[in-house]
């Protein structure tokens, strides 16, 4: 009996061994009528100019992602109409994972609430695969601007209605969303001076031709650290680590305005086979978890990482649309 056990013993594990074997070979092939993905090289498109914080994170994934693949990963950088020609580009491509997207917040969640019309549908024509890292926003102002709170800048704006001007990316970027959400919220006077692009909004608070901005806090705290802006508030669910004493907005009494963190995130074409998605996110997370990468692309830049999954990302972005739409409407953001 107990020889009998023993070569039943053998046969089960000469058995396991064998069935082991055979989930790794059907792991590496294809199933039977699938083609191996990527067929072809992959296009990231960058709905961007080149070396912009976007850009640079899509050109680093895609330097790593086509070494895992054995397969070319180019970075197109398809700018103009606000992004929306890029997405459009992507939304319309076959949807095969072979065209990506990796883009900004605004893309998805602002422009379908200020344009009447785009030509894609945002959630139908683009298949979320990750948020890739958030890019906590603060609420500044110049030094000469007696508040040291939100609450202080209000009771400074009702006492000295029309005095005061904020800096903003045009109608419906995040500082245009904040600060007309505080006028429309507590009476103030206040105005808008739109300027193209980031950097020449920080500049203009800087030099005092602003007294109030909304900047992403790797390029604030240089300039806070040495007392050229002060921090009133910061747009993220939690306090920023490397600014303990900055409340965030819902702790300041303002969740309701607030237009929350800008972020870079990672899509497909709308329609793309799900195994297709759950593998382009799985390489994109393995490449993530490089200490190097973390360091070098999101760390030094002060992003945020986040890296989620697909189903996270889309729950994300159902809500974020929500209040987006309502914080639009509110103040009667327009494209410009």
């Amino acid at each position: 009996m107990r020889q009998g056990s023993a070569e039943a013993g053998k046969g089960r594990r000469r058995w396991l061994a064998a069935c082991a074997a055979a989930v790794g070979i059907a792991a590496a092939v294809p199933a039977m009528g699938q083609p191996a993905w990527p067929a072809r090289p992959v296009r990231i498109v960058v709905p961007y100019a080149p070396g912009g914080g976007v850009d640079v994170i899509a050109r680093a994934l895609a330097e790593r992602l086509g070494q895992k693949w054995g397969r070319p990963v180019i970075v197109e950088n398809k700018l103009g109409a606000a992004s929306i020609i890029g997405a459009d580009a992507v939304a319309k491509a076959a949807p095969d994972g072979h065209t990506l997207l990796v883009t900004s917040e605004s893309t998805i969640t602002s422009n379908p609430f200020l344009y009447d019309k785009l030509p894609y549908d945002a959630v139908r024509d683009l298949a979320p695969v990750s948020q890739l890292v958030s890019l906590p926003q603060m609420v500044l102002a110049h030094p000469s601007v007696k508040a040291n709170s939100l609450d202080e800048l209000v009771a400074l704006a009702k006492a000295r209605p029309d005095e005061l001007n904020y800096a903003s990316m045009g109608s419906g970027s995040l500082p245009h969303l904040l600060f007309e959400g505080l006028r429309h919220k507590t009476g103030i006077q206040i105005t808008q001076v739109p300027y193209k692009g980031i950097m020449p909004a920080v500049t203009a608070l800087l030099g005092g031709e602003v007294q109030l901005a909304m900047v992403g806090a790797a390029i604030a705290e240089p300039h806070i650290r040495a007392g050229k802006m002060k921090p009133l508030a910061i747009a993220r669910a939690s306090r920023l680590p490397s600014e303990p004493n900055v409340p965030t907005l819902a702790e300041a009494g303002y969740a309701d305005i607030d237009p929350r963190e800008s972020w870079f995130g990672l899509f497909a074409t709308g329609g793309t086979p799900d195994a297709v998605i759950q593998r382009i996110h799985a390489d994109v997370k393995a490449i993530a978890a490089d200490p190097e990468f973390q360091q070098r692309f999101v760390a030094a830049r002060g992003f945020d990482p986040v890296f989620s999954s697909p189903a996270a990302f889309t729950a994300a972005l159902r809500d974020e649309m929500r209040h987006k739409e309502r914080l639009i409407r509110l103040t009667g953001a327009k494209a410009d």
